[in-house]
């Protein structure tokens, strides 16, 4: 049958499996009319099916062979495949949230919302698990969205947009596996094969409810005997099925405990009293008694306010905790007096916007016998004969990992759907990011991502593909694994904190000297590999001892020692560009006036000797020794002391310098500067970087940050901060 399907004359037998009755239909349709040729229904002769379960399978498949002959007799030929709906007591949703953070913003695309809605789908599935204490296997039938949002707030649609995260919230829903298997062997026994299966809810929605008004927010609700089955619809789809486990039979059981009769004989009443004439009915005792319309409803009208209100109940849950605009009510236990107004009544809305459905239904449909019963009754056959054309929803079997299994086809299934009803566990589907590293620096938390692994590898019928390639029954699946990327890892070198190396002039000769960290207090290179917790501060100086070592030089312990012209000891330290002096006699030369620099410049001119410049005042007590020389004075150290005097006051305007504030930041992730104030605020930093503000680029702004969040422009920046300025 499911071959034939684009034959508008191919004939279609549906059965609605139903608590009290089975109701069978074969018809066909054509253009947008569907012609029934023939329909017919058997009641269960004990209670075989209980709240929409079927209880026993042998009885249940007699009933349906009986329909099945009944209906070969009226068409004059055999009937092998049957379209059948699931009802909505087996029914499982779970609201679920999942957020995807991304490492960056990053715009959005239909991968990254299919791995979130996965997310959710699994949360739920992880959800319902844990809840699930009857041990049965349950089956994702699908799954609706209620609602996305970018960076934390609602949207609408998620593609193209950019964001940091994204974040849904969806209803999934779940069918138990011996309840599809109790169907389909049910019809088995009455030698027959199920050609589509669908859901009562969706069955109901189908028939009863025009494509045009699925635009609207209503709700459809299918109140049958064992089960009150929901369906919403928005924005031109059905977004979410629900049940109450409560119908028909509550009423028919108030009855029975009421008038003291048994079951059927409570129905009987309960259909009769509805003509608005007393009803004849006997008693358990045998006793005859006559009951009024309006005593039967005194003792339903309990039961029926109860049963509004979990039916309303479970509208509003499923519509995002608020009403819907209208509802449509279809099934036979929809039509005791006062249930769509005590409905209305629990909704809160106009109680000419709660109806039933009935004979407007049908309107679509035609008849091709008479005495046909165009009831609300019968707008689920009606609509699991029509979902035949409009569906393809069905159980398949494909072969998973060399492990069959079993599908519900909700008409596009993927690999990733395969996946997950196999138990194939998320995490294995996606690149799995290896260990971060995380360690401090100066005192600030910094962490490194690990590399990003392989994907998993997907072969469908021998050729590659994506976890969105759509599958088909029989198809062979294989997935390996995705893999997990290299550790984060990190030198101390490799750190924008770092630098490069520390310059030194030691008895006026230019010393580079490499930068160290102190890592968890012991000194490493920048060759060193930063471990998991460890804490680095970087080093900007050397000690006097260091740079001695360093140098690998032996002084004697007599030695002098000055940094900066300004006595000093080995435990002193030595930041870029210090000077370092270290000798045998006493200097200070804050006590040398420039008179008698002068004169020992003056006097250090020799003739016929090379003559050395005059760098310290080292040179210059030199070059003093020197005044009694022979050589005469050509002028050449008037030159030399010029610049000794030039060196004199730079050195002195460094020394005002170093009184105020010197602050090592990185700007857009290269090293700055800031000198010649107390304390900074972020604007200060335009001072001392090439940032043009005057000219904005069209439709930009500016993006201001400060160790990656947003920058206020007065907070103090302090020595090793990050910012980060750019147009955007």
């Amino acid at each position: 049958m499911a071959e034939k399907k684009k034959n508008p004359g191919q004939l279609v037998f549906g059965l609605d499996i139903g608590t009290r009755s089975i109701v069978g239909t074969v018809g066909y349709r054509t253009d947008e009319t569907f012609h029934v040729v023939a329909q017919c229904d058997r009641k269960h002769d004990t209670r075989s099916m209980l709240d929409g379960q079927i209880h026993d399978i042998d009885r249940v498949g007699q009933t349906i062979l009986d329909v099945k002959h009944d209906l070969e007799a009226i068409i004059g030929k055999e009937l092998h495949e049957v379209c059948i709906a699931a009802a909505g007591r087996v029914l499982k949703t779970i609201n679920s949230s999942a957020t995807l953070e991304l490492p960056e913003e990053t715009t959005i695309d239909a991968e990254h919302i299919y791995t979130l809605e996965m997310l959710g789908v699994e949360k739920a599935y992880e959800d319902f698990q844990e809840a699930n204490n009857t041990g049965l296997k349950f089956y994702c039938v699908g799954y609706t969205v209620v609602k996305y949002y970018l960076n934390g707030y609602p949207i609408t649609t998620l593609e193209k947009h950019k964001a940091n995260s994204i974040a849904v919230d969806l209803i999934a829903t779940f069918l138990p596996d011996d309840v599809v298997d109790g169907l389909y062997k049910a019809v088995e026994i009455a030698g027959l094969e199920v050609a589509n299966l669908t859901l009562e809810p969706i069955a109901a929605m189908t028939a009863a409810v025009p494509t045009n008004y699925m635009m609207l927010n209503i709700a459809l609700v299918d109140v049958g005997a064992g089960t009150s089955d929901i369906s919403i619809t928005r924005d031109g789809s059905i977004i979410a099925y629900g049940m109450i486990p409560k119908a028909g039979d509550e009423l028919t059981e108030a009855i029975a405990n009421g008038l003291l009769v048994d079951f059927n004989e409570a129905e009987r009443v309960k259909i009769e009293s509805g003509k608005k004439s007393a009803v004849k009915f006997k008693d358990i005792m045998g006793i005859e008694h006559k009951a009024e319309p309006a005593e039967v409803h005194k003792l339903v009208e309990g039961v029926i306010a109860d049963i509004a209100k979990d039916v309303s109940d479970k509208i509003k849950e499923l519509n995002g905790n608020k009403p819907v605009s209208a509802v449509f009510v279809v099934g036979g236990g929809g039509k005791i007096t006062g249930f769509t107004d005590a409905l209305a009544n629990e909704m809160g809305i106009m109680t000419e916007r709660v109806a039933l459905r009935g004979e407007e239904v049908f309107k679509d449909i035609d008849y091709q016998f008479s005495g046909a019963v165009l009831d609300s009754m019968y707008v689920t056959p009606i609509g699991i004969c029509l979902n035949f054309y409009d569906q393809k929803n069905n159980f398949i079997f494909v072969t998973f990992n060399d492990k069959r299994i079993k599908l519900y086809d909700n008409g596009h299934l993927t690999v990733a759907d395969a996946a997950m009803q196999a138990g194939f566990p998320n995490e294995g589907l996606f690149p799995k990011r290896g260990p971060e590293l995380n360690f401090t620096v100066n005192g600030k938390p910094h962490m490194i991502r690990g590399e990003v692994g392989e994907g998993a590898h997907i072969i469908l019928e021998g050729r590659q593909v994506s976890l969105t390639t759509p599958i088909v029954a029989g198809d062979r699946i294989q997935i390996e694994e995705s893999t997990e990327g290299e550790a984060a890892a990190a030198t101390i070198g490799s750190l924008l904190e770092y630098g490069s190396t520390i310059s030194v002039i030691v008895n006026d000769k230019k010393i580079d000297l490499p930068k160290f960290a102190e890592v968890n207090g012991s000194l490493q290179s920048e060759f060193y590999d930063i471990q998991q917790s460890d804490d680095i501060k970087m080093l900007t100086y050397y000690t006097v001892s260091q740079i001695i070592e360093f140098m690998d030089v032996i002084l004697n312990p007599d030695m002098n020692i000055y940094v900066n012209n300004k006595k000093a000891d080995r435990d002193t330290k030595c930041y870029d560009n210090f000077s370092v002096i270290w000798t045998m006699e006493e200097l200070n030369l804050s006590d040398v006036s420039d008179e008698e620099a002068e004169s020992a410049i003056r006097s250090s001119n020799q003739k016929g000797k090379p003559r050395k410049s005059i760098d310290s005042y080292e040179d210059a007590i030199e070059a003093e020794s020197l005044a009694n020389s022979e050589y005469a004075d050509d002028g050449t150290l008037d030159e030399e002391y010029v610049r000794y005097k030039e060196q004199k006051e730079e050195e002195k305007r460094r020394e005002e310098e170093a009184k105020h504030t010197t602050v090592n930041v990185f700007v857009n992730g290269d090293p700055v500067i800031l000198s010649g104030k107390e304390k900074y605020v972020f604007t200060d930093i335009f001072d001392f970087i090439d940032f043009d503000l005057k000219n904005r680029p069209a439709g930009k702004g500016i993006v201001t940050e400060l160790n990656s969040h947003k920058a206020v422009f007065s907070e103090e920046i302090k020595d090793g901060d990050f910012l980060d300025i750019r147009w955007e």
